[in-house]
């Protein structure tokens, strides 16, 4: 009898010509790294079969010069040029018995063709999709519409040739020119490729076609497609969702299923639970008889089993878990449940994706670094010589650092002045919304308790004499940063008249103080402290006002896909809202405000209490005092260095235990870099 509750996780699945060896489905997501740093980005996905992922996919690989997203690292799959890295990747991934698909795809009205000078293209003639970029697209003619299908169809004659298993045909997202077929708002055609259902659907039927003949039985071919849109409502499942699954239910060889767009698809822990698409795609699987895979932040295996039990995947999709945890489908199979780094649901990974640079994450700080410093999730380095560490502070830096130094081998001791591990982490995911991020503390926290190597401390606020009487080999500060109360911020670098003698910080509110009445929260910081802090106080019952210098609310969290979202919550709450609004001053009761851009006067604001979200101080005192007594082999890290956000303080924990592991690592300071051929 099995001794494993997880096996049907591990049963092979069928998809067309093609035999899955599992049900974990690593699903087509961006990287950060664009087709001029193909190592990075092959050796990441490598890192996710080695791991026991199934099937691990590439990214958007847009199929021809019209399509573009030309500020955003998307893959170019445009001619045989660039065959030879997809085929490297497919060899490394193949290597470790997984399966690999490439998700071919023409990006229509998203497109920006600032690159190739190309003509945007979609079913008509229509703005681009990203507000504020100039430029309209073509009405693709019919000739156009020969020329896509035609395109489609030599990517996926190319992605044979580089040795894909799979190859999709993309109408997700609302980032698809076959999903803007498909909806009527775009859709604006008289001909045979507008108007009706049967007339919008016609080109992802012929398309999907297309690729079938030309995959030949040879490779598989999948569909992935949003059944559910937030936003168009004519594409809700009730609606063209459902006829679309219908009218092609068993064509594909397997239906990749999600819901649009993407801020909906990729929603974060604190709008969305795991598996909070079901309600969705739990329907698909009765429709067609062919394999089904979608997401929904999967990390619980329970939850991922009684998705498989219940009917409604038949394989479970990761993006975000894969990268948090590239090992987690091995950790299941050997029943580890314990050690997988669960996704928090932080969104850091698509704010990466946005910037157009690598992926980061706050749970797994060697993302995007397995190529370029060599680092691996699960296996370091071993010690070649114990040494006796002390870590001031038990935040994500600190706790980060000690793992991996204890995992190496070294003698670690963690001493906390708080009575609670885990610094900024506890206390944040207190918040409204922010429970899941806990995980950061709680993962770390239980892999050190049970390692014998490891002393943990609370209560333990030490001084530079305790410090120094410990006499460790190496000594590490991460004793976390501190809010100001003084108001300066990102937007007035300078203190804000009578903010010091009278705001409260978080800081504050994390020790309970006690708030009634009125509250003006003023955020120059622009991540989520303050509007987290808005919504907290407003659900207790407070009026809250949240006034914000820049032109929008959590204009930062536009990259995390939560903005929208965040401001809907906080007019759900009554909280009164004052973007563009920059802080005079406080007197007499009241925040002197103005317009942010002009400068116009305002009228003040009357509250009980003031919140000052804007800039932190490091708590670097204990360095200071350490740096003036000589002691060697000190370091300080995290927040306490240079105050940022949770992932960034996770990354410098890890970095600088990598640090001390491999002094003299030159790959520290300059990693691999992925450099451009020259030409004689």
């Amino acid at each position: 009898m099995s001794q494993n509750p997880y096996d049907i996780l591990f049963e092979p699945v069928q998809v067309g010509p093609i035999t899955l060896p599992n049900r974990f489905y690593a699903v087509p997501h961006a990287t950060g790294h664009s087709p001029l740093m193909p190592n990075g980005s092959m050796v990441m996905r490598e890192t996710k079969a080695m791991g026991g992922w199934g099937t691990v996919c590439m990214q958007v690989a847009e199929i021809d010069p019209s399509s573009n997203i030309s500020n955003l690292p998307m893959e170019t799959f445009w001619d045989e040029q660039d065959i030879a890295s997809h085929a490297r990747m497919v060899e490394k991934v193949k290597a470790h018995g997984a399966i690999t698909a490439i998700e071919l795809a023409h990006t229509g009205l998203r497109s920006r063709n600032i690159t190739t000078g190309r003509p945007i293209l979609g079913p008509s003639s229509l703005p681009n999709l990203k507000p504020g970029i100039p430029g309209q697209a073509k009405a693709m003619d019919k000739a156009d519409i020969r020329a896509f299908r035609a395109s489609h169809r030599q990517a996926v004659k190319r992605a044979k040739q580089a040795g894909y298993d799979m190859v999709y045909v993309y109408a997700a997202h609302d980032a698809s020119l076959l999903s803007h077929f498909l909806n009527p708002t775009y859709n604006q055609r008289t001909d045979e490729y507008g108007g009706s259902f049967e007339n919008r659907v016609r080109l992802l039927r012929e398309v999907l076609e297309d690729s079938l003949e030309e995959a030949n039985g040879e490779v598989a071919v999948a569909i992935r497609m949003a059944v559910h849109d937030f936003k168009h409502e004519a594409l809700a499942f009730d609606n063209d969702g459902r006829a679309c699954v219908e009218y092609l239910a068993d064509l594909p060889d397997l239906w990749d299923v999600n819901v649009a767009g993407w801020p909906r698809d990729s929603g974060t822990s604190r709008f969305d639970l795991e598996g909070f698409q079901e309600a969705y795609t739990k329907q698909v699987k009765r429709i067609t008889n062919k394999p089904v895979v979608g997401v929904g932040r999967f990390t619980s295996a329970d939850a991922m089993v009684s998705q498989i039990k219940r009917g409604v995947l038949d394989l479970i999709g990761g993006s975000r878990p894969s990268i948090a945890d590239p090992y987690l489908p091995n950790k299941i199979r050997e029943n580890r449940i314990e050690d997988i780094r669960e996704c928090i649901g932080c969104n850091i990974c698509v704010a990466s994706d946005a910037y157009s640079v690598p992926l980061r994450c706050t749970q797994n700080p060697t993302i995007s670094e397995e190529w370029r410093r060599g680092w691996h999730p699960e296996y370091l380095p071993k010690a070649e010589q114990s040494k006796n560490i002390l870590i001031v502070g038990s935040g994500p830096a600190g706790l980060e650092a000690g793992l991996t130094l204890a995992k190496a081998g070294h003698e670690v001791t963690i001493a906390e002045a708080r009575a609670e591990f885990g610094g900024r982490v506890a206390q944040e995911s207190q918040l409204m919304g922010l429970s899941a991020w806990g995980r950061v503390k709680d993962y770390r926290l239980y892999q050190l308790q049970q390692m014998a190597n490891v002393n943990l401390f609370a209560n333990s606020q030490l001084h530079a004499q305790q410090v120094e009487e410990f006499e460790a080999d190496e000594v590490i500060l991460a004793t976390g940063a501190r809010w100001r109360a003084d108001g300066l911020g990102s937007s007035h670098l300078q203190p804000i008249d009578g903010f010091a003698k009278v705001a409260l910080t978080a800081d504050d509110i994390y020790r309970g103080v006690k708030l009634s009445g009125t509250v003006v929260i003023y955020d120059d910081d622009h991540y989520y402290h303050g509007n987290v802090l808005a919504a907290h106080l407003a659900k207790q019952g407070l009026q809250v006002h949240l006034v914000c210098p820049l032109p929008s609310i959590a204009e930062w969290m536009g990259y995390t896909l939560e903005q929208p979202r965040v401001v809907e919550q906080l007019l759900e709450l009554g909280v009164h809202m004052h973007p563009n609004t920059k802080a005079l001053g406080w007197q007499d009761g009241q925040l002197q405000i103005q317009r942010a851009d002009t400068g116009q006067q305002l009228v003040a604001i009357q509250a009980n209490h003031l919140i000052s979200v804007t800039a932190r101080l490091p708590n670097n005192d204990l360095w200071l005092a350490l740096q003036a007594m000589g002691i060697n082999n000190l370091h300080c890290i995290g927040d306490a260095q240079a105050p940022n956000i949770i992932q960034a303080a996770v990354l410098a924990g890890h970095t600088m235990a990598r640090k001390i592991l491999q002094p003299d690592d030159g790959l520290q300071q300059i990693y691999l870099r992925e450099r451009p051929m020259l030409l004689a």
